[in-house]
Parts: structure tokens; sequence; C-alpha cells
């Protein structure tokens, strides 16, 4: 994470497009001092375009035209989040984010791309496959063809017959043949008088000639009207059957920039001028698609002009971090363009000669392949690319942060036992009776159940850790059966400047509310701190109906059945991810898997009459099934194979990788018995430290299905049975764990 005393600037970019990737290399390279670089993506892979017909061709795999933004991000020191921009707010220099607060900048630039044109005609919105987002595309391209297999007669129809539509009538047809789809017909469908807008009579040429050999039926000067499920209209009223509509005609502005008083051309695409600056906002950048350079209002919305801005557009955010002259961006007046043929062949032209042939798509291949390892980080083992290992080191002895941060538990039980216990009456739980919460009885006869609980920040989102920070607190009376009605604020802030701490502050709690508010917790107070590091927490007070209500954490009977409502693996998932070793997608599965509440698995828990429930935090499920074994004087048998874990957990403990807090949790292996034949990384899993984690209980056996079931339709849709309650063991051990059919403990 940043060091957040230095910051003088806030940088901000909103899109993973071709320009910014660039910038994000350029940083993790050299980062420029001072500056605060927040990252904002609607979902964390971005896809090579250029590589897309490709992929429907069947000449790619899925991964090989993805670039994942996240650990690209974390190599150079950026905020990440995953978050739709929805507007933008320059007098306030505030960009609007869906499902959360705005988020505020220096700087901020735009690489966001655009829609697709005609979307807004009848029955297209319902029935054509758009090809943007591209992501959304690349996802559906599988389904068109396995639609078509086993179908004779189906019938596709390309809307659109520029670069990319020409290239994906190829494509398409390639991937039928490839798979030995007969009978299936192609149809490239074109408003203008020709195929390829814009390009040379030669370039036409060729593709008419492929088009009649390869049976793909081209169709201009013709406009879709309106389309229905199995057929599109014509503007004059000619029907034409389609099974499948790929929508790939021009490109439209996003909404997003509807409300933001910038100069837009009349296609709504954000105008810019020589330095990609939006015209009167110094402030703001715009490249890519959703930009119209003002010098040249006619470029066309080709990737290319994407990638050959990087170089302005890395210079001239540094010139606004640290000072500095600025760059003008010049187009190529021509440039060499490569149409994959989907056949192993390409068409390219230039200077007005076209030509095709294996050697094209030879070229082609190698300048794509070339351009998306640049920007991979991981390769598909895991392990950094090349070009990363050469880069500046990352450091490796940052300190986890959330409920990986905290005293070991034999440093608590020591401290705690030497402080001792205060004898009070009204204590239902307390020092003397250690649990999960406090609780105490009122005069009144009420019983009042409270924690607390805090951490130094896991990521360098604010809003997320103030959210994640509030499920945690609230985990604790959750775990209890009690219902939290009240929470108390303490948040360490790192920044200086009081502008930059007030949003920081703002940020953290705003995550808190969206939490406390929606479990009709409230906010009442708090305290505030400066200090290194982000440090957020809260303590939390609730009610409990009486004391007998309470799930307590001892009262385990040999043969209840032990259930885990969460998965594992959010300790060693960010320690990789801080050191830029994580893919995003796991990131995201981790993200949600921390801000579930684990209020809906409490009222199970209530409900299914648990016998003792606990929550899973920082000591990870050894040190709290542990304690609710003492707790209970009983043992456990566990099994490895159930165990629920986070995507990328596993494989990151196989590769080594272990949180900083793992080592302490992992002193408890000397008082659990193993299989000799335990998977090792999986029992890892055990010693892994959580941040915001499931519940553990334990039910009677015959109900646990029911436990589990109940569960899964309350959202906990990873919640399994891990073992089941035992005797003591006669040897000492705490539980023993297994990787095969239980045993009982002697």
């Amino acid at each position: 994470m940043n060091s957040p005393v230095a910051i003088r600037h806030d940088l901000v970019l909103v899109g993973g497009g071709h320009t910014h990737i660039q910038v994000l290399r350029a940083w993790a390279m050299d980062p420029a001092p001072g500056g605060r670089l927040t990252v904002v993506v609607d979902r964390p892979v971005a896809v090579y375009s250029g590589m897309v017909p490709g992929f429907v061709a069947g000449q790619y795999r899925q991964d090989e035209l993805e670039i994942d933004v996240r650990p690209l991000c974390m190599r150079a020191g950026a905020r990440f989040i995953v978050a739709s921009a929805s507007g933008l707010d320059p007098s306030q220099r505030r960009v609007l984010l869906e499902g959360r607060p705005p988020l505020a900048y220096d700087t901020i630039s735009f690489d966001v791309g655009s829609t697709i044109a005609g979307l807004d005609r009848p029955g297209v919105a319902e029935h054509a496959i758009p090809t943007r987002p591209i992501g959304a595309f690349v996802r559906s391209a599988d389904a068109v063809v396995e639609r078509a297999r086993g179908r004779p007669g189906f019938k596709l129809v390309v809307v659109g017959a520029g670069a990319g539509g020409v290239e994906l009538a190829f494509a398409f047809r390639a991937r039928f043949e490839r798979e030995g789809i007969g009978g299936v017909s192609v149809a490239l469908l074109e408003a203008g008088p020709t195929v390829l807008p814009g390009y040379p009579a030669a370039a036409v040429r060729g593709i008419e000639r492929n088009a009649s050999a390869r049976g793909i039926d081209l169709r201009c000067g013709v406009s879709v009207a309106r389309a229905s499920a199995d057929h599109v209209e014509l503007e004059g009223g000619e029907i034409i059957p389609a099974d499948a509509l790929v929508w790939v005609t021009g490109a439209a502005s996003l909404p997003l920039f509807d409300d933001a008083g910038l100069e837009r051309d009349p296609a709504g695409f954000v105008r810019v001028g020589p330095t990609l600056q939006a015209v009167g906002h110094d402030e703001i950048f715009a490249v890519g698609d959703c930009a119209s350079l003002l010098t040249d209002p006619h470029l066309p919305k080709a990737g290319v002009y994407a990638v050959r801005q990087g170089p302005t557009l890395i210079t001239n955010l540094r010139a606004r971090v640290m000072g500095g002259s600025r760059r003008r961006y010049r187009p190529q007046r021509d440039f060499l363009s490569l149409l994959n043929l989907g056949d192993g062949r390409a068409l390219a032209s230039k200077w007005g000669i076209s030509l095709e042939g294996e050697w094209a798509f030879t070229l082609k291949d190698w300048i794509d392949r070339r351009f998306v390892r640049r920007f991979q980080v991981l390769g598909p083992a895991g392990d950094l690319q090349p070009e990363f290992a050469r880069a500046p080191a990352m450091a490796q002895d940052m300190i986890c942060g959330g409920c990986a941060a905290k005293v070991g538990e034999s440093v608590l039980t020591r401290a705690l036992d030497r402080l001792g216990a205060v004898s009070d009456p009204d204590v239902v739980l307390g020092l003397a009776v250690p649990d999960d919460a406090a609780a105490v009885a009122t005069a009144r006869g009420e019983i009042i159940v409270s924690s607390v609980d805090a951490f130094r920040a896991f990521t360098d989102d604010p809003y997320l850790v103030g959210r994640v920070a509030a499920v945690n607190a609230a985990s604790d009376l959750w775990a209890k059966g009690a219902a939290p009605r009240f929470a108390l604020a303490w948040v360490q802030v790192p920044d200086v400047e009081p502008a930059r701490a007030e949003e920081t502050l703002y940020q953290a709690l705003a995550g808190a509310r969206a939490v406390f508010d929606a479990e009709g917790i409230t906010l009442v107070g708090g305290h505030t701190t400066n200090g290194n590091d982000l440090s957020v927490g809260f303590a939390v007070f609730g009610t409990a109906p009486s004391a007998d209500a309470l799930l307590r954490i001892g009262g385990l009977s040999p043969g209840e059945k032990l259930i885990l409502t969460k998965p594992l693996g959010t300790g060693v998932l960010f320690f990789a991810d801080m050191r830029g070793w994580a893919r995003g997608d796991w990131m995201e599965a981790a993200v949600a898997s921390m801000v579930r509440s684990n209020a809906a698995a409490s009222r199970v828990a209530v409900q299914m009459s648990a016998s003792a429930c606990t929550d899973i935090s920082g000591f990870g499920l050894a040190g709290h099934l542990g304690e609710m074994l003492r707790a209970s004087k009983a043992g456990a048998t566990i099994d490895l194979r159930t165990l629920p874990h986070l995507p990328g957990a596993a494989a990151l403990l196989r590769r080594g990788h272990r949180s900083t807090f793992h080592p302490e949790n992992a002193r408890a292996r000397r008082a659990i018995r193993v299989e000799r034949d335990a998977d090792v990384p999986l029992l890892d899993l055990i010693f892994d430290p959580q941040t915001s984690g499931g519940l553990l209980f334990g039910v009677s056996a015959d109900r646990a299905e029911a436990a589990v079931t109940a569960l899964h339709a309350a959202g906990d849709v990873h919640a399994a049975v891990i073992g089941e309650a035992t005797p003591p063991s006669a040897d000492g051990a705490l539980f023993e764990v297994v990787t095969g059919p239980r045993r009982q403990m002697p």
C-alpha cells in the first residue's frame, strides 16, 4: 500500500482500456513521487479487443486476451476500486460511483471506451449481442456457437461491416467450420455503400472476394429497423431470419458525461486538445473511444489510436503530478491494418495497398501477443512474468492488515491471565467467562451485549476498509445470537493535510454506514486520531431476549456436527495481493465474502438451536475452534476435504505464500493430531487468519442437513459441515484433522 504521508496529488484513472494499462505499467516501473494513484474499473479484467476475433475463431484461449488489472495496479502501488462510474462533478472534483460515495481527485483520466450505436432500435437491446462492453461479448460468444451446434439451418446475422464486424463474421464462420458445425449461414449487413468504410478500395475488394469464397452473404446499403427473437426487419420491410444477432455498429458515447458540463462533439464524445485534456478543464483527461480530438474530430474509433496515446498520456499525467512540460499527441495519418480472416490468414492494408496470407496473420499474432504480455503481471502458473520480475521489487516486509494484524493468541491469553477477572454478578459474559462478546444484565433484567473490534487497513481503499470493519465488528454480536443496535467508531487517519484527512475519514465512515444502515445499527459517535496507518474499529452494542437465549462459545456435545458458513483464505489472498501475486477475480471473491454480514447465518444458528457458536477471525479456524472445544470440554474431527475455501487460496498456499500472522496461528499444530497423508496446503487453511470470516457452530446431527440448506437459501452458499464434535482426546490433542472418512478420536 502507498505511504500516505507524502501524498500531494490524487490521480484517478477511470477505466482499464488500452491507454490506461500503459500508465499503470509505467507507474509500476517508475512511480511518480507524491502522487497517489487510484484506479476505478467496472470489472478487474480488461480484454484486448484486437484478439477477440481470434478468440471467437478458436485461435486463442480466453486468458490469452485478458489483462488482469488488479496485480498491475498492485505493482504500480495504486488503489484499486471495482465500481461503475456513473457521473462526473468537475466543480467539486468528484467522480460519481455506483453503490458507493463519490471519489475525490486532483487529476482524473477517462479511458472507458464507448457503447454501440443503434441499441435503442425496437427489439435490439432485447435480442442482439452487442460487442460492447467487450468483456460481456467474450462471455457470450461461445454461447452462439453452442446454439448453432446440432441445429441445421442456423442463421447468424452480423450487423455492421466495419473492421470489427468483418472480423467477427469471418471468425464465426471459421469457428463453425473448425468444430464441424454444418448448415450454418452467416450474413453481414452494412448501412453504408460498402464494407470497411474508410478503408482503401483494395481492402474492400479483398474482403468481398474472401466473403464470396467463404459463403458469407454481404448486404450493403441496408439498415435494420427492428429485431425479434428469430429475425430482423430492414427499413423497407424486408425480413431476414436470424437465430443469433451480433451488433457491431458504430461507437456511441456513454451517459457518464451527460451532466458533467464538459464540451462534447455532436456524437457526445468529450472534446480534448492535443495534450488529451478536456477543453477548459486541465485536470480532466480523456483518451481512447470516449474522446474526440479537437484538432482531428473525424479520427476513427480504433484501438490503434488508443495504444498510440499511451506515451502522451503518461508524460502529461506525470507533469500534472510532478510538474514539467507536456507532450502533444499527433495521430498517425495512416497505419497498418491487419484484419483476421479466422482461417490462419489475415488481410493487411496500408498506403492503399492490400495483401493477404498466412504471413499477415503471423505478424498480427506476434504484435497482439507481444502487446498483451507487456501487461500480464502473472503467468498461467501464477508466477511473475519476466518483465515484472525485473521491475523494481515490491516491499517484502509489509505486515498484513485486517484481522491478520493482531497480537498472538498466546500473548493475549497470558496478558488477560495476569490481569485477572473482575467479579460482578451482573456480568453474563466477560473476562471471567471468556466469549466473543461481553454481556451484562441491567437492573430491569435487560441483557446488553457488546463488543469492540478494530484493525489496521488491509487495502488502500478506505471505503472498503470501513465496510469490512463494520461487518467484522457486528459479527461478534451475531455470533452470540444478539441483535446489534448501536455503534461507536474509532478511526486512525494517516493523512496530514486536512482535506485529504477529511476525505479518508468520510470514505471509511461511509463504508461503515453502508453496513450499519442496512442492518438497523445506528452509528452514534466515536473518536478519531492521527497515526501512521489507516485503522478502523467499532464498539457495537445490542440486546438479547435473555441470558439463556445467548449462543455461547462452549456447549458442544459429542456427535454434533460442526458447520462453517464462509470460505477460508482471506489472509493468504490479501498477503499475496499486497505483493501483486493475486488475480483480480480471486480478490473480488474474497471481498464479496468479507462484506457479507453474518446476520442471516446467526438467525439460522438460532433457529436450529445451535449448541455453541463463534465467528472466525484472526486466529483462524484452528484457533477459534480450539477456543470452542476448550470451553466445551470436547474434542472434534475435521475433514480437510469439506473445508470451503476461496478461489486461489489453496494455490497460493501450495506456492509457499503465507500471511504474516500465519506462523503465530500455526503454533497450534502442536495440539492437533493430523493424518500422515494430509494435504499440507489444505491443512494450512485452518491456520490462515481470517478477516470478517464466517460463523462456526454446532448442531445436532439430525438438524445438520436442514441447517446447511437454510444457510444456502439465505445466501451463505459456501456453508458446509466440516466435521463433528467428539469426546475429549485421551492424548490431550484438541482435535484431529483427517482427509477421508471420519474416525472417532480415542
